[in-house]
Parts: structure tokens; C-alpha cells; sequence
């Protein structure tokens, strides 16, 4: 059964993935944090959408920010793009730290430079979370949790972050600090494809 839970978006988890969430951001305020979260549940259409940006080799227009060290062609065999998400099966996650209280982030201006990922934070795009080393969903060896070159203040907040979650039951995918899905998952087999709207929601709750 699917929680809606959020402030100004709407996040849509499986109930034990969504309860799981809800104790670890019980234990991260009482240490001055909170946890944002960025993806929730991915319908399937939307997979597709990635799938097919994927396969548009033409289109570059973000490498410079997201894969600057990836070529295009290997965003498949190299595992940042896979025709099937743990997101749509309604039980993965994708999150950071806010240090509290937390800082108004400025929007994204459309055509401002762009940035690697894993440029030191000061200079990628602003956001209010802690420093993970990487900006969220960088396509770079650099995101895999315990990258060596990864290390200090920076190590030590994927590490809260990561052991935080996996006390409750939401396990991190060694490739993306940020991604964490919860175990055992309640449809491991089932990719949902209704869309994200309060339509969709009505009679849930």
C-alpha cells in the first residue's frame, strides 16, 4: 500500500519503506539533521524516458555536469542507466543530509555553466545538504559510497547517512551513495506505472 508523504512534492514509498524512512528521520533531528529526499517511486513510463535519453547519443547537453568522464555510449554497460529501476517497484529511495536549520537553496537558472559533479562543493550547483564529495545522481566512480579518494568530513556524511539508513532496513547500493531500498522488499518482482499525481493517490491513504 503506498504513503504519499513530503512537503511541497509528493514522495510515494511502499508502507514499510516509508515507516523505515520515518524512524531514521526521527533519529537523524535528534542529531541536528534532516534527511531530503530527491526520488522516491519512478513510474515505469518514466524509466522509459531515461532509457530513451540514453539511447539519444546526440543529446550532450548535461555531460559536462553529470558524466564528464563517462562516454555516452556506456552509460548502460557501465550500470547508470538499466531499462528496469528499483524505484518503480515502489521500495527505493534516493536522498542526502540537510544540516538544520536548513538553508534556502537558490533554483536552478536555465542555461548557467555547468559543473562536474564531483567539483568541490562551493562550485556545483548550490543545494543544502552536507558535502557527500559528489552532487546527487553523478554518473562517476567517484559516487560509489566508499571511493577511497572520498575522504573526511565528506566519507564521515555518506557514512551517517548509510549506517543511519540500514538500521532501519533501507540497504545502500554501493555504486550511489544516495540510493537505498528497503529489504525485503514488499514487490520485488512488480514495476508499477501509475503516475505520480493525488489522482492516483485518491483512496490510498
Amino acid at each position: 500500500e503506498p504513503l504519499a508523504a513530503g512537503g511541497q512534492g509528493v514522495g510515494i514509498l511502499t508502507r514499510p519503506a516509508a515507516e523505515a524512512l520515518h524512524r531514521a528521520q526521527t533519529r537523524l533531528l535528534r542529531q541536528g539533521y534532516s534527511l531530503k529526499v530527491y526520488d522516491c517511486y519512478r513510474p515505469q513510463r518514466a524509466v522509459d524516458h531515461f532509457v530513451r535519453w540514453a539511447e539519444d547519443l546526440g543529446d550532450q547537453r548535461m555531460k559536462a555536469e553529470f558524466y564528464p568522464e563517462v562516454d555516452k555510449t556506456r552509460l548502460f554497460e557501465d550500470g547508470y542507466i538499466a531499462e528496469k529501476s528499483g524505484h518503480s517497484r515502489g521500495s527505493t529511495v534516493d536522498l542526502t543530509l540537510v544540516r538544520l536549520p536548513a538553508k534556502p537553496t537558490r533554483p536552478y537558472r536555465p542555461g548557467q555553466p555547468l559543473v562536474p559533479c564531483y567539483a568541490p562543493q562551493a562550485e556545483r550547483f548550490p543545494d543544502n545538504s552536507v558535502d557527500m564529495g559528489t552532487g546527487y545522481d553523478c554518473f562517476d566512480t567517484r559516487s560509489h559510497t566508499l571511493d577511497p579518494r572520498v575522504q573526511g568530513v565528506q566519507r564521515a556524511n555518506r557514512l551517517l547517512l548509510k549506517n543511519t539508513l540500514e538500521d532501519v532496513g533501507l540497504v545502500n547500493l554501493p555504486e550511489e551513495w544516495w540510493h537505498f531500498t528497503y529489504k525485503p522488499e514488499p514487490y520485488p518482482d512488480t514495476y508499477f506505472d501509475f503516475p505520480v499525481s493525488a489522482k492516483s493517490l485518491a483512496g490510498r491513504r
